[in-house]
């Protein structure tokens, strides 16, 4: 069988493709300790689990809205509202605004195909998540990515935006909090960047705020604060990350503009037909019912992110920021050789996975996950440490 063209261009995923070498090796008896993956290590809360299990006993196993139910689309459109710290009138999300996807990962997909067609420039500041660019590859888009700086904790600049920026860009794609950096947009930020885009009225911004729950000084920004993107901002964001759900597949996708999400609701009918019925009443239990579990989980979150940076602080030739958001470390690893090297050496020789930044554009890099309990944290950085000193 001869697979086409458009698919033999799809790179691997190299968080999953690390992630499954673990497994591996762990599967083989090597007691190997895994940083590789994105995914909550806490169970979901049991509120939720118990919301799925009554929408299974209530009959809630049936085919459903293309869109998602009417009820989980006005918690996610009042969630959005209610996070937003600016209420911009012009940015006020309803019902009818959303689209829920089986994943955040489809959401973004699906606005992708739907917004950019061949040819189409897309621009992607660099690292970034490894889907971005082979999701616009897959539209038969262009990626236009910028290497941002270490010094702006690798954040998008205005004056790079505007270098960027032609009359064949279709799209921006931002993600605040970040993954892999764990940087947070400030409004300011945010402001310079949409003063450029008033030049490019055409311009989709895609704003990936998966990790919007996850900041650990003051809050998330988000672009639904300036109203005058209105009709060109499509908004992402799910359950994963905050409710550890990732399992549960389910995301959405938010914009003011009618044209564009009755297009999403067609190309998904076509595709999934529609989200789990049940995982859908759970998203919903999720944002409806009580936040003090993703304040718990922040607050966990929070410590290993202090254990982990104290932890790096002692490793020779590393070089990092305190990540603002999410929970990924995101170290320059370039004295020691670069992300790929280190990466390899790392699981071969101390038997802990991390993720090259090259995944993410930035090849001078490694990631690690600090989503995993504080003592694989300590005992993955002691093993880390202990095979880089053996390099110097």
């Amino acid at each position: 069988m001869q697979v086409s063209e458009r698919v033999k261009g799809i790179a691997a995923s190299q968080s999953l493709a690390m992630a499954a070498r673990a497994k591996a090796m762990q599967a083989a008896g090597v007691d190997v300790i895994s940083m590789s993956l994105g995914e909550p290590d806490m169970e979901t809360p049991e509120h939720i689990r118990r919301a799925a299990q009554e929408a299974i006993d209530k009959g809630w196993t049936h085919y459903g809205p293309v869109a998602g139910i009417a009820s989980l689309r006005e918690a996610v459109a009042a969630a959005q509202n209610a996070n937003c710290r600016l209420q911009i009138e012009d940015c006020k999300f309803e019902a009818a605004d959303v689209i829920v996807s089986v994943g955040a990962k489809m959401a973004i997909y699906n606005a992708i195909q739907t917004v950019v067609n061949p040819g189409d420039e897309v621009v992607i500041p660099m690292p970034s998540w490894v889907s971005y660019t082979e999701m616009v590859k897959v539209a038969g888009g262009k990626v236009v990515a910028i290497q941002t700086k270490y010094e702006n904790r690798y954040c998008l600049t205005a004056d790079e935006l505007r270098e960027a920026l032609t009359e064949k860009t279709k799209m921006l794609i931002l993600c605040s909090p970040n993954n892999p950096t764990g940087s947070v947009y400030s409004h300011s930020q945010l402001e310079a960047l949409v003063e450029v885009l008033r030049a490019y009225p055409e311009v989709v911004v895609l704003s990936d705020e998966i990790y919007d729950a996850l900041v650990y000084e003051g809050a998330a920004c988000s672009m639904a604060e300036f109203g005058e993107l209105a009709e060109r901002l499509v908004i992402v964001n799910g359950v994963s990350k905050a409710y550890a759900m990732t399992g549960w597949r389910i995301g959405w996708l938010m914009s003011k503009n009618k044209a564009f999400i009755e297009a999403c609701a067609r190309l998904q009918g076509q595709q999934v037909t529609c989200a789990t019925m049940v995982a859908q009443k759970a998203a919903e239990a999720a944002l409806t019912g009580s936040q003090d579990c993703v304040e718990q989980m922040r607050q966990v979150f929070a410590e290993r992110r202090e254990l982990i940076c104290k932890l790096a602080a002692e490793i020779p030739g590393w070089k990092f920021e305190k990540p603002q958001g999410a929970f990924y470390l995101f170290p320059d690893v370039s004295a020691l050789g670069g992300g790929d090297k280190v990466a390899e050496y790392l699981l071969e020789e101390a038997h802990v996975a991390v993720v090259s930044g090259s995944a993410f554009g930035s090849p001078e890099c490694i990631r690690l996950s600090y989503a995993i309990s504080t003592e694989e944290i300590m005992e993955a950085m002691r093993r880390i440490k202990m095979a880089i000193e053996k390099l110097k």
